[in-house]
């Protein structure tokens, strides 16, 4: 536990100095004249190169292990934010951006496949996917209303180098004190070979036979789609409700609303007994119902709904994560991942892109409302969502523990 224990150390500064950056890009865009659907590009494009890295990282996760992807993308991206104080034109945001979205695809595929590896057994692993959302939340909380005020204190360019020098010495630090845990020689050899563990669970079955992979609910990845795109509006809409310092800490605030909300929920830990299907299911309809009401403008106070809107996001993506593991398998876990962010990048791309295009014709939180359905649409249910599923027992252990 005391790998788990700096990782998520270390991932709390990693996720602070990342969310610090949202309440400042946008008005630092506008600040050197970028129109706001130049704005949405940057934002999308940040997303849409995550791709080749995810893809490169699902493979390569599995076979070299975690923690030198987790240090060269820390380092890289502290790096890059050096450079992103420096910009005087938004095309020269847009480059830094675009390639600061490949060094950080490694990250979260590492992140996640390392607290996997970790576990005991499938309530362990659904614990530490909590406790990493849990991390995420808590620095999520305070970083925008930080990164709000050092915006409005000392500039954008001082705010930016401050958190690039942050975010790499987190990165070489992280050698130190990551460990990665001990491979058995079978998963080792599965891995290289790219065959089934010895011993596998009914899980690693799902995917790792050639019988039965093609049983794999592929139509679950329609969520992280749904969700990223989702997010990435809201990302886009809420930092444009004005201009000026004041309005930069009014948006830090609100981010740190929808973190406080998910905050709530990913303490309720009781919620991991749950099969991890019915608490996504619940989970993205509350979130839908929310953004049909920001599109609608219902009248309820803003801070409210997007309260909910955090607290729906607290039950998704534990939930989310423990039902990608629930199918799949100990030695694909850096590849199931990957797919997992993939995903998320594309979502996340499309949603400020589609923003940027449509707000002048109608609200961007109907296209959220949009996702999010046509997710809920294609998560009918099945029977192969409750395999290998036992709330009051525990799965064989992962190899190598």
């Amino acid at each position: 536990m005391k790998t788990a224990v700096w990782l998520y150390l270390f991932l709390f500064v990693a996720f602070f100095d990342l969310h610090a950056q949202y309440p400042m890009l946008t008005p630092f865009a506008v600040s050197m004249g970028a129109a706001p659907s130049f704005i949405g590009l940057v934002m999308g494009m940040y997303s849409l190169t995550h791709l080749p890295g995810n893809l490169i990282a699902g493979f390569a996760v599995d076979r070299f292990g975690s923690r030198l992807f987790i240090a060269a993308s820390l380092t890289g991206a502290g790096i890059l934010l050096l450079f992103q104080s420096r910009v005087t034109d938004p095309w020269q945001l847009l480059y830094i951006r675009s390639i600061s979205g490949f060094v950080l695809a490694f990250l979260s595929p590492a992140c996640m496949s390392l607290l996997a590896r970790l576990a005991r057994d499938h309530i362990h692993q659904g614990k530490l996917m909590a406790g990493n959302g849990l991390v995420h939340t808590i620095a999520s909380v305070v970083s925008p209303a930080a990164g709000a005020y050092l915006a409005a204190t000392v500039g954008f360019a001082h705010s930016f180098a401050i958190l690039g020098w942050v975010l790499l010495f987190t990165g070489i630090a992280s050698l130190w004190f990551v460990k990665e845990p001990s491979r058995t020689a079978e998963e080792i050899a599965a891995v290289a070979k790219k065959t089934k563990p010895v011993n596998p669970s009914p899980a690693i079955a799902v995917e790792g036979s050639g019988s039965s992979s093609s049983r794999f609910p592929w139509s679950i990845f329609a969520l992280p789609v749904g969700l990223s795109c989702a997010q990435g509006i809201l990302s886009f809409e809420l930092p444009l409700r004005g201009s000026g310092s004041q309005t930069i800490m009014t948006t830090g605030i609100l981010f740190s609303i929808v973190s406080l909300g998910a905050l709530v929920t990913l303490g309720m830990l009781f919620l991991n007994r749950y099969l991890p299907y019915s608490r996504t299911i619940v989970g993205v309809l509350l979130l839908a119902i929310c953004y049909y009401g920001l599109a609608s403008n219902w009248p309820i106070p803003l801070l409210l709904l997007l309260f909910i809107i955090g607290m729906a996001k607290g039950v998704i993506f534990p939930a989310m994560t423990s039902f990608l593991l629930q199918l799949s398998g100990a030695s694909r876990y850096g590849r199931t991942f990957s797919f997992l962010s993939i995903s998320l990048s594309i979502g996340s791309f499309l949603g400020p892109v589609a923003a940027g295009a449509v707000r002048d014709h109608f609200s961007p939180y109907f296209l959220s409302f949009l996702a999010l359905m046509i997710a809920l649409a294609l998560l009918f249910p099945r029977s192969s969502f409750q395999e290998n599923w036992n709330p009051s027992a525990t799965t064989p252990p992962v190899s190598g523990h």
